[in-house]
């Protein structure tokens, strides 16, 4: 009743039977409870634990001296693929194993070609020449004709249709 937090059993306590008289008094010179572990039988189980782990050990490494060997005896490949010993390629296309490098390369040969004399079809006597020069001469030639002369003037009133989604021209009335 103090505020302890024990409370008294609402049942009267059970007499005790023989076996638990056994459990009550530990016997003089002990240093464990004899009766919840008996050590011999722990012992046992230890040894038979150690030496079923070292039969298992010594019986895998045999086996696996057994088989490095078979393996070093066996010469024939036993699947006909497996027998060829170059490398063999996906088909085509294959993927770039570099691609910056291709790049690279594609664009360091385009530029060289933008800035040297060379022959684009010999036999019809065309040839290509640096960028920069192309461009003076077509200026100094002057074949470059300002974008309002080249566009022919539209006829006012065409429009394209919503039928025709921009492909036909129709009068459009006004």
């Amino acid at each position: 009743m103090g505020g302890h937090g024990y409370s008294a059993p609402s049942e009267p306590l059970k007499p005790l039977t023989p076996a638990d008289e056994q459990y009550m008094s530990t016997p003089e010179g002990s240093g464990y409870e004899h009766t919840d572990a008996n050590v011999w039988q722990i012992i046992k189980f230890g040894i038979w634990l150690m030496i079923t782990a070292l039969v298992v050990h010594l019986g895998m490494g045999a086996m696996y001296k057994f088989l490095i060997e078979q393996s070093k005896a066996t010469t024939e490949q036993p699947y006909p693929l497996a027998s060829t010993t170059d490398a063999r390629l996906p088909p085509e296309p294959r993927l770039q194993q570099f691609p910056r490098n291709e790049y690279y390369q594609f664009h360091v040969t385009e530029q060289q070609k933008l800035e040297s004399y060379g022959w684009v079809n010999k036999d019809a006597g065309i040839v290509h020449i640096p960028i920069e020069d192309a461009m003076r001469l077509t200026l100094e030639r002057g074949l470059l004709q300002s974008s309002q002369e080249q566009a022919q003037p539209e006829t006012p009133g065409l429009m394209p249709s919503d039928a025709s989604s921009g492909r036909v021209m129709e009068r459009r009335r006004q």
